[in-house]
């Protein structure tokens, strides 16, 4: 008896993710020992292992099994960025995080467009596409770093928050210039502003009520009925606090990493949970982030065109060096310089300039904008996958050293 195309679709996906997770495994305990961040070694595995090298892995970007992992995984990771933070270290750094996250994703994209327009001759409307595609952080790498090396609280929770809630920022311009490059519609400030502030506060709203809600559950001293299904909540509550922002408009992601932040900080509420189930959860949102980072960025780096990269490889490695050398530095130094309140010393911004991979969003930008026919698509997504591959082996992957250097780690 012949198995159904169903069942023979559902054993290869098994396969795929038996390799995914044995990879990751092996990823994360040969990072340990070279004491260097795992999503460097795990997105190397992925270009080893995908079509373009072993054909071990093959999913591609636009199959709804892709998005599914990339939504859940990167809203996962975010929850577990934002549960780690703290309110009272935030507010000594929120006029930084926020300055940065939305000027600073215009500077980020405008020095990333003038390098663009120059060394790969584009026209300016599809360079400062370019620019505003690359020009958010990545949570999803960044949350994973600061979890494996312990820097100075302020410093790692400024950036993680930075890459959290700029993800609006970078999305809202990315769509607008599209509109105008497509001819199906005028960039307007005030549009742009309006929607912002709307993304913005639907998705604080939605992630403090379903926060509040969850802590309650799970560590109200009366009606805490849910503390024994306390991680089974943290899965409903993500998947909720990014749809119900999602459904709205709003930013989904930056939802869910506000509802990190309330459950994370449930004691200010006036919640407690008992500290076994306190650490049992803990280890479920720890070991389940890492099962999700395994996917997202094995499958990351299965999916880079190599095609791409070697037709406009030297010119779109200039771009991204003025990316990382020129247009980081200027950002962080314009946003958080004038920042009296955070007194920011230099050692630190110098970090926070180094610190700033590309990775999932800009990845998914590009991955959306080949599959609407974009003309010059494939230059931008060249160019993103380059901003991903250095960002992550260079960046990431020395994060510690230059964190010890500067006297920054906790």
């Amino acid at each position: 008896m012949e198995a159904s195309a169903g069942t023979e679709l559902a054993k290869h996906t098994l396969q795929i993710f038996g390799i995914i997770i044995v990879t990751g495994m092996a990823c994360g305990l040969l990072a340990r020992r070279l004491r260097i961040p795992d999503v460097a070694l795990l997105l190397i595995a992925g270009m080893l292992l995908g079509p373009a090298a072993a054909g071990l892995i093959h999913v591609p970007a636009g199959s709804a099994l892709n998005q599914l992992i990339l939504i859940f995984g990167a809203s996962y990771i975010l929850f577990d960025g934002g549960a780690s933070l703290k309110l009272s270290v935030l507010k000594q750094t929120w006029i930084t995080i926020t300055v940065i996250s939305t000027l600073g994703v215009l500077i980020t994209g405008g020095i990333t467009a003038i390098a663009a327009h120059h060394l790969l001759t584009m026209p300016w409307p599809l360079a400062l596409l370019l620019g505003a595609v690359v020009a958010s952080t990545d949570p999803a790498t960044l949350v994973p770093v600061f979890r494996q090396i312990a820097i100075r609280e302020r410093v790692a929770q400024t950036v993680m928050s930075e890459s959290a809630f700029n993800d609006a920022m970078g999305a809202i311009v990315t769509f607008a210039i599209l509109a105008v490059v497509t001819g199906h519609g005028e960039f307007s400030v005030w549009a742009a502003l309006r929607d912002l502030a709307w993304q913005s506060a639907i998705g604080i709203l939605a992630g403090v009520v379903l926060g509040y809600l969850a802590a309650a559950g799970i560590a109200h001293a009366r009606f805490n009925f849910l503390v024994e299904y306390a991680p089974v909540v943290s899965l409903v509550a993500v998947i909720g606090a990014y749809l119900a922002a999602d459904n709205f408009q709003a930013s989904g992601f930056m939802a869910v990493f506000v509802f990190g932040v309330v459950l994370g900080n449930k004691e200010m509420f006036g919640f407690k949970m008992e500290e076994q189930e306190a650490e049992q959860l803990d280890n479920f949102i720890l070991t389940t982030a890492f099962v999700m980072r395994v996917f997202i960025f094995v499958l990351l780096g299965a999916q880079v065109e190599f095609g791409l990269m070697r037709e406009y490889g030297l010119a779109a490695f200039g771009v991204v060096l003025i990316f990382m050398l020129v247009a980081r530095p200027l950002t962080v130094f314009a946003c958080a310089l004038p920042d009296r309140r955070a007194k920011w010393t230099f050692k630190e911004m110098l970090f926070m300039c180094w610190t700033r991979e590309t990775g999932v969003i800009p990845g998914a930008l590009a991955g959306m904008l080949i599959g609407l026919n974009i003309p010059g698509a494939n230059i931008i997504a060249s160019v993103t996958f380059v901003a991903i591959l250095m960002t992550i082996l260079i960046q990431a992957t020395t994060t510690g050293w230059l964190a010890k250097k500067l006297d920054l780690l906790a």
